[in-house]
């Protein structure tokens, strides 16, 4: 399984044809308490770079973007009862979505967790 992190700190975990998409520990700092989060729904076909799901703050609302195109399959449920789990495990059990990868070659304007290191340094 390999990990990719986009320049607006989303990360995706690709697993065969199927990415499961988050935002970063980087993002969820950011952002502060999260108190709120709008999920894609299931089906959704999504075009890399479009506005996919909402997290919302005590600070601020920033929309989650989708880092390459597909369709919705799953939505993490568990997120809307429970927003805080994206600041109690934001690269872990507070996923997003997942998704059917479109197309494979837009993987490569990704970075790997070297590059989105030095990107937030």
């Amino acid at each position: 399984m390999t990990t990719l992190y986009t320049s607006d700190h989303e990360w995706l975990r690709i697993d065969g044809d199927v990415a499961t998409v988050g935002i970063t520990d980087y993002a969820q700092q950011q952002l502060g308490d999260v108190v709120f989060v709008e999920l894609p729904k299931v089906g959704r076909a999504l075009k890399k770079a479009e506005a996919a799901a909402v997290v919302e703050s005590v600070k601020a609302a920033s929309d989650v973007y989708a880092p390459i195109s597909g369709e919705v399959l799953e939505v993490n449920d568990e997120l809307s009862g429970e927003p805080a789990l994206v600041n109690a495990d934001a690269a872990g059990k507070a996923w997003f979505f997942k998704m059917k990868i479109a197309d494979k070659s837009e993987l490569g304007g990704l970075m790997d967790e070297a590059a989105y290191k030095a990107h937030t340094a």
